[in-house]
């Protein structure tokens, strides 16, 4: 007796499905006075006090460039990428590393991550959002852009693919997240992996935009693609430091003591291959004197911010890991916050070090001055609009905060 296999459509899908789908997510119910209410700490001030600041700024910076457009920018033909791609670059790498250390329990079974994955989860989709909303106010025709990315798609274009695949990032992520708070975890892990190879491909692909650069020898090359990951962690674990340190007070339960100091030691070791990473970067880079190369980066080497981002952002916070064996859970997380900021700029020196000098070096006129090192500052919409991303991305996060519970099931 044959048996039919009914074929599935778009149609089989019931809206009343969806919608019981969605109700069914767990969440608190919470009211806008629930959202202004909390503990009145010194600490919780300041960050509110930050939050408000940001949002602030970012409707005036959004203001200012939709009234004058990329004109409000400090961009030049001669420096096309500024502020706002290094910060977009900051977030969503952010959101990669978070993404990474939340599939250490629920996806690679690491036990004790389980405690923390979910927080760092949410975490992953604001980040995600916030830079999200860097780049909007930095392409010139968002809606545009998304239409014919769908109707023409660019198959050869790095931009294209990290374009496309963080899209996926967002949808799988938030998802994941979805059936964890749920406690359908067999399939939330299914999800999860998706995530996690859509999230690493994404900016391992926007890292292999700057390695793409012929033009430009001192990113030209494997790598980029490679070091964001890298970078991509070791920001996220200096965010969660950060976070649970002002959320505990420096008093940790037992649970998450042990998944912190395990994440130190994960730290501590990315940091060293960070350390060895950029040794090697520099060396390669002035051996054989090669032009372009070379001078340029011994034009980053004789500034003074490139050695503090390597102090605070590579050797300080190694530094206490190794001596405390990941221990010193307060001086990490204090050091995480000159580690996370040290990674802001490194972002930004890294976009502008890409195009400090000009491509063309010779004088092509004869009353032309010969070229220069290119200088550029952010103007002060850039700025706001950066330091805007950022306060999205803490105020998703503290609404996620009320409306969810954020502590895993560490026995899934």
């Amino acid at each position: 007796m044959e048996q039919t296999v009914k074929k599935f459509s778009i149609k089989d899908i019931k809206f009343k499905d969806i919608k019981e789908f969605i109700t069914s997510i767990p969440y608190n119910k919470i009211r806008l006075k629930d959202l202004l209410s909390f503990e009145k700490t010194k600490e919780n001030k300041i960050v509110a006090g930050i939050i408000v600041l940001f949002l602030g700024l970012f409707l005036i910076g959004a203001f200012v460039y939709l009234l004058h457009g990329h004109h409000a920018y400090n961009v030049t033909r001669e420096h096309p990428w500024g502020f706002l791609i290094s910060s977009y670059i900051f977030l969503v790498g952010t959101s990669t590393g978070l993404c990474i250390i939340a599939s250490f329990g629920h996806i690679f079974g690491i036990k004790e991550f389980n405690v923390i994955s979910t927080r760092a989860t949410f975490l992953a989709i604001a980040t995600l959002v916030g830079g999200f909303s860097v780049i909007l106010l930095e392409i010139g025709h968002p809606v545009t852009m998304m239409i014919y990315n769908i109707l023409s798609p660019g198959m050869t274009s790095a931009i294209w693919w990290m374009g496309t695949l963080y899209g996926l990032v967002l949808t799988f992520i938030l998802i994941e997240f979805i059936l964890t708070l749920k406690g359908e975890h067999e399939w939330s892990k299914k999800i999860g992996i998706g995530g996690l190879v859509a999230d690493v491909a994404a900016f391992s692909t926007l890292g292999s935009i700057f390695g793409y650069l012929v033009a430009r020898p001192i990113s030209n090359g494997p790598f980029y693609p490679i070091y964001f990951i890298l970078t991509a962690v070791v920001a996220g674990a200096y965010v969660l430091f950060i976070i649970y340190g002002i959320k505990y007070k420096f008093e940790f339960s037992s649970e998450i003591k042990v998944a912190l100091v395990k994440l130190a030691k994960i730290l501590g070791l990315l940091l060293a291959v960070l350390v060895f990473f950029e040794f090697w970067r520099i060396l390669t880079a002035i051996y054989g004197g090669l032009e372009d190369r070379s001078d340029t980066m011994i034009h980053i080497l004789l500034n003074p911010i490139f050695w503090l981002e390597v102090i605070f952002g590579m050797i300080v916070p190694f530094v206490i890991i190794l001596r405390s064996k990941g221990e010193a859970l307060k001086s990490i997380s204090l050091a995480s916050i000159g580690g996370i900021i040290s990674i802001f700029f490194m972002r930004a020196d890294m976009v502008h070090n890409t195009q400090v000098k000009p491509l063309q070096m010779m004088k092509i006129t004869q009353y032309q001055l010969p070229p220069q090192w290119i200088h550029y500052f952010p103007s002060i919409t850039e700025i706001m609009i950066s330091l805007g991303g950022v306060g999205i991305a803490m105020l998703i996060y503290y609404v996620g905060t009320k409306l969810f519970n954020l502590e895993s099931d560490t026995h899934h």
